[in-house]
């Protein structure tokens, strides 16, 4: 009899433990608990399926403020270029908006930058003509508008030549071979514990600054550019949880403006120091990049990968 009771029990407490752990898994992602089986962007890690590549060259003079669609980019790139302006490339696949902008022209050595990202679609409003070549014949899906007119417009409520965009759809529809999303060497999670309390880091140009505050609020870095607080055209601001600042040598290239100045050359393969930005908590790092076709990897000072914060990336290039 006391047998029989001790098995009915033991049954009882199994089939709890069932119900139990049924119930824990049904629940347990609503929790916003991680399901190790759902995919993610090599980008963000936030959850998102393989998608094509679309990577704009977007100005950012102070005419062409503010930026269309920016707020939706996977990375965001800052460059700098002729005369010690700033420049971005958002690169976008996680998600499309309906528009980005606005565009413009594309330098030699974004074709090192994005070879990381396979063959990416790009989107630019053209080059000078000693490059135009060079970047056709590169492993790029170069998408300027002559080869895609129906994906770009002209917004007549701002000025030439601050009033280029393009659609996103239209655009990858013109490229039906751009290459998907996939790891350029990002690693997301925990925050380490060797991190300085930071409230502010700035990167300046000759002509451009741009900054980012931590919000505490909203648990990302805002940005600013030259003073002023970076907005989409609906007034939100931009910014992300995790802002890497890329020290890299920016040489002078061979070609120069209309003007005269010289274009400088982002050196973005090779090694050297990074800053990375999270959680209000400054991280010294080193990045490493072997060849245009590998990916950037980023490391503490002990070797161990330096994990971003889920969502949104900017990069930002600094000289040595």
């Amino acid at each position: 009899m006391a047998t029989k009771t001790v098995l009915a029990l033991l049954a009882a407490v199994i089939a709890g433990a069932l119900i139990f752990w049924a119930f824990w898994g049904a629940v347990q992602p609503q929790l916003g608990q991680q399901d190790d089986t759902e995919q993610r962007s090599p980008y963000t890690g936030q959850p998102a399926d393989p998608a094509p590549v679309l990577a704009v060259k977007v100005d950012n003079a102070k005419q062409a403020r503010p930026h269309t669609g920016l707020d939706k980019a996977d990375i965001v790139y800052v460059e700098k270029v002729e005369g010690g302006q700033s420049r971005l490339i958002g690169i976008f696949s996680s998600q499309q908006p309906d528009s980005i902008g606005p565009v413009r022209s594309a330098r030699e050595s974004d074709i090192e930058l994005l070879r990381q990202f396979d063959r990416p679609a790009l989107a630019y409003s053209g080059v000078r003509k000693a490059l135009i070549e060079t970047v056709e014949e590169s492993p790029l899906y170069a998408l300027p508008p002559g080869d895609a007119p129906k994906a770009y417009f002209r917004d007549p409520d701002r000025r030439s030549p601050h009033n280029l965009f393009v659609r996103p759809e239209e655009a990858l529809r013109a490229a039906p071979d751009a290459s998907l999303s996939e790891d350029i060497g990002f690693r997301f999670g925990p925050r380490p514990a060797d991190g300085k309390p930071t409230d502010e880091r700035t990167v300046r140009y000759a002509s451009a600054s741009t900054s980012f505050n931590w919000s505490a609020k909203e648990k990302r870095w805002l940005a600013s550019f030259d003073g002023t607080p970076a907005r989409t055209e609906q007034g939100e601001r931009l910014g992300a949880p995790t802002v890497v600042i890329q020290h890299v040598t920016m040489q002078p290239s061979r070609y120069k403006d209309v003007t005269g100045a010289v274009t400088p050359y982002i050196e973005t393969v090779g090694s050297g120091k990074a800053t990375v930005l999270r959680d209000g908590q400054a991280f010294n790092a080193t990045w490493q990049r072997e060849t245009a076709t590998d990916g950037t990897s980023f490391s503490q000072p002990g070797g161990e990968p330096m994990p971003f914060a889920r969502g949104q990336v900017w990069v930002v290039y600094a000289d040595r």
